[in-house]
């Protein structure tokens, strides 16, 4: 017989748990684990789109209402329909020459899928342009090191600090342990990081 799984619901696709958000939906008090397009007339603004979140049930009837080509016509959905859709339009310079040019904004783009969004949301760069997660941030602090530290000074710092807190080099004292713990999940989460590749 199969066991019974700790969290039934984590197989549906594209759910944001332990959000602290409600579902969009009026009246309904579930939490909105679910992203959908944003409304028409939100207004323009410079930055990724403000997206409408669901619970389980309201996504799946706004999924089930949704059409893409709603308000288009018979040639507008012929040529969105076509193999080369889009292709064909000249693409703008993207040099900044030309004076007054400011270059793309974010209104410019398109990113359904929050590719581009999500990834500068989760990520910082430090002075060398290598990018770091929270997670790598946390892991940092854990281990007393600026954001712009290198693999050098990753080694000697968790050196340091396994030799300080480790019970052989404090007379059997356990009292450090948790630090240490913490120590070596930081070091070994970091070492593989992109940062300290």
């Amino acid at each position: 017989m199969k066991a019974q799984k700790d969290r039934p619901n984590a197989r549906f696709h594209g759910r944001v748990e332990g959000a602290d958000r409600p579902c969009d939906h009026p009246g309904c008090p579930e939490p909105g684990e679910f992203r959908a397009p944003p409304p028409e007339g939100t207004g323009p603004h410079d930055g990724p789109p403000r997206f409408r979140w669901f619970c389980l049930d309201h996504v799946r009837a706004f999924n089930a209402g949704y059409n893409f080509f709603d308000g288009m016509t018979a040639d507008e959905i012929h040529d969105a329909q076509r193999p080369l859709a889009g292709w064909e339009r000249e693409t703008r310079a993207f040099s900044r020459a030309r004076s007054g040019d400011q270059g793309p904004r974010w209104s410019d783009f398109t990113d359904p899928l929050d590719a581009i969004a999500a990834r500068y949301a989760r990520t910082a760069p430090r002075a060398d342009g290598r990018a770091l997660s929270p997670e790598d941030r946390r892991h940092l602090d854990t281990l007393g090191l600026s954001y712009d530290a290198d693999r050098g000074a990753l080694r000697k710092r968790y050196s340091e600090l396994v030799r300080r807190y480790h019970p052989d080099r404090n007379g059997g004292d356990r009292t450090h342990e948790a630090a240490l713990g913490k120590v070596i999940v930081a070091y070994q989460q970091l070492r593989r990081a992109r940062a300290f590749a």
